[in-house]
């Protein structure tokens, strides 16, 4: 009997209130309660990556849920990384690198390339998986207009899909507005 971490992905309307309830769990747990609902709420309506222990306990999670990003003068479908998280007693045993794994397969057969915006913490697991800092300006597109984000400048990070090039810095990376958090 194979006693390894199952690797589920499925899309948000595949999962059962059970299953949002666990992942809810976990993230709160994970990020130390500093995981707000707008949060929650973006990391929906994409694709979830779970592991689970041979018990079925969840003890992994990632989603990527699709943004508009302008970029000069197109505007690119961007696989969006959210809410990656893995429990804390079951950290470096590789269950981010299979979250992140099978996300970035969606980002290479879904999307122009994909983004994420990560901790200090975070950081060393997408850059081990070739995730780059985006060099260039970021903004969200507001109501009114563009909103300049520079707090987000260093922290934004983004992986060209497979055999796609990944936008020129020299115009800035603009996300579609959402609530909450812009990146």
């Amino acid at each position: 009997m194979d006693r390894s971490p199952a690797l589920r992905v499925a899309h948000t309307s595949e999962l059962t209130t059970s299953e949002r309830g666990r992942i809810r769990g976990l993230l709160d747990t994970a990020f130390d309660g500093d995981f707000a609902d707008e949060d929650w709420e973006h990391s929906l309506g994409g694709v979830h990556a779970l592991v689970r222990d041979a018990d079925g306990v969840l003890i992994a999670h990632g989603s990527v849920v699709q943004r508009r990003v302008l970029h000069a003068v197109r505007s690119h479908r961007a696989g969006y990384v959210e809410a990656v998280a893995v429990r804390a007693d079951r950290r470096r045993e590789g269950h981010g690198h299979r979250v992140m794994a099978a996300l970035e397969h969606v980002i290479d057969t879904a999307y122009d390339f994909g983004a994420l915006s990560a901790s200090d913490t975070g950081a060393a697991l997408y850059t081990a998986r070739g995730w780059q800092v985006w060099p260039g300006r970021l903004a969200a597109l507001g109501p009114a207009g563009p909103v300049p984000l520079p707090e987000e400048e260093g922290s934004t990070y983004v992986r060209p899909a497979a055999g796609r090039p990944l936008p020129a810095p020299g115009h800035p990376l603009q996300f579609d507005w959402r609530e909450g958090d812009l990146l």
